[in-house]
């Protein structure tokens, strides 16, 4: 089993720690985003994790060269991006991505099983399977409902339920064809040629903790509770 790592984002929202730092290089705890997540990958049995990297992903590689901070039968290829291919022109990069593989953002500090994730994956026969969490927004403001010029009615600052994507994958090789020949391609187009040439693109429910520390705010957050309980995350 294979996994991909998509590391060569700018980090933007995450600044001012990307401009001196590549975002999976911002540590939670004693260790880096990155190293928890090649370290959890390992736990749930794989061994072969391709990187596609970019900004300053020099310092990435330095960084899982020079700290012996990986199990010794973890194997990492590295991939370039000279320009930005998107989440998910990136994987033309990488080479015989065949049969079921796993796809995930960088910047995700995670309890899932990713052995749960494809075995649910495989059993539904899916070209594509999305990981999902439960999130609740507060929405601070009285939302009307309306047809047309009619209200139909008025609720006060309701709570919304909603799945949001993990950002993390799993794929079968067959999804690949979708992609367009060149240039970037983002993960919701993907999708949406999955969707439009009749694939099945299934979703994977998860409870298990879930941070996608692409802001200050959500970076924090994990850090808090990656204080309170290490042992939670632990591999």
């Amino acid at each position: 089993m294979r996994a991909v790592i998509l590391a060569g984002g700018l980090g933007t929202r995450l600044r001012p720690y990307t401009t001196i730092l590549p975002k999976p290089l911002v540590p939670v705890g004693e260790r880096p985003i990155l190293e928890h997540i090649l370290r959890r990958l390992h736990a749930c049995g794989l061994r072969e994790i391709d990187l596609c990297v970019g900004h300053l992903g020099e310092l990435i590689q330095v960084y899982f060269s020079q700290a012996n901070a990986l199990p010794g039968d973890l194997e990492l290829r590295w991939h370039w991006e000279e320009k930005p291919l998107g989440t998910a022109g990136a994987l033309r990069l990488v080479s015989g991505l065949e049969g079921t593989f796993i796809a995930m953002n960088g910047d995700i500090l995670t309890t899932l099983d990713y052995r749960e994730l494809v075995a649910f994956h495989e059993r539904i026969g899916a070209a594509l399977t999305v990981a999902t969490h439960a999130k609740r927004v507060d929405v601070e403001l009285g939302v009307i409902e309306t047809d047309g010029e009619r209200i139909t009615g008025f609720r006060e600052k309701p709570q919304l339920d909603y799945e949001a994507s993990m950002g993390i994958y799993a794929y079968d090789g067959r999804a690949l064809e979708h992609l367009p020949a060149d240039g970037a391609c983002q993960f919701p187009e993907l999708m949406q040629r999955l969707l439009d040439g009749g694939e099945t693109v299934a979703a994977f429910r998860s409870e298990a903790e879930w941070f996608d520390i692409g802001t200050p705010a959500e970076h924090q957050r994990a850090v808090e509770a990656f204080e309170r309980s290490p042992e939670v995350f632990a591999t």
